[in-house]
């Protein structure tokens, strides 16, 4: 399977995103295919009065529906920009990630799929940092789904410690991050198959700590 280095960009409040596109590849009998994908954008209001904006802009996906020319193989190499606002916070965390399914509806109805907790797919509420991987080679068999986080970046811990973190956290109001041909990797699933992005964030305020979640629109991955 080919597995391309996943590469992943953060920004704070104010910093220009930078936004990688995949290339689409012409001629090849098993040529991959470029979908522009539209992100999506959510607000809502907590209990304490406070807006939290999230958007997901320039999100496409690079698909090579058969990888190994056989149909138990998929790669694609998904990019986009997560961006947040919150005013009146004093800061928070932004988990982007994708869902995964096998011959299963990822669109709606109340999957799990690998997050544990129940996920409401209509663009909500997600429970992320209690399931989800941080790795996009999956083995999935039909009516399975898994959730999978894009980040994975080295800090010291407490100690001094290598520690690896699934997030970006950002102080103020504001915060983003970008990644740019981050792998999905499928094996095992004979049927059809889709993805989703999600980007969950955790918001602090003085009186509230929560989750949001905005959810990007399911694409094919052959």
């Amino acid at each position: 399977m080919i597995n391309r280095k996943s590469m992943a960009k953060v920004a704070g409040a104010g910093a220009a995103a930078t936004i990688a596109f995949g290339l689409l590849s012409t001629g090849a009998a098993h040529a991959d295919t470029f979908v522009p994908l539209p992100g999506g954008e959510i607000s809502k209001t907590l209990s304490d009065g406070t807006v939290v904006t999230i958007r997901l802009v320039g999100e496409s996906a690079n698909i090579n529906p058969s990888m190994g020319s056989t149909p138990l193989h998929r790669n694609a190499w998904v990019s986009g920009t997560a961006q947040v606002e919150v005013a009146g916070a004093t800061g928070g965390a932004i988990f982007p990630g994708y869902t995964v399914g096998c011959q299963v509806n990822i669109s709606g109805g109340g999957v799990s799929g690998g997050v544990e907790g129940t996920a409401d797919w209509s663009g909500d509420t997600i429970k992320p940092g209690v399931g989800a991987s941080s790795g996009g080679n999956l083995s999935l068999g039909p009516g399975q789904s898994q959730s999978f986080y894009i980040l994975d970046q080295e800090v010291a811990d407490d100690f001094g410690n290598e520690a690896h973190k699934k997030r970006n956290r950002f102080k103020g109001e504001s915060g983003s991050v970008t990644w740019a041909d981050s792998t999905i990797g499928l094996t095992g699933c004979a049927g059809y198959a889709q993805a989703r992005a999600f980007v969950s964030v955790e918001v602090e305020t003085d009186t509230v700590i929560t989750w949001v979640t905005l959810w990007g629109k399911p694409f094919s991955l052959g």
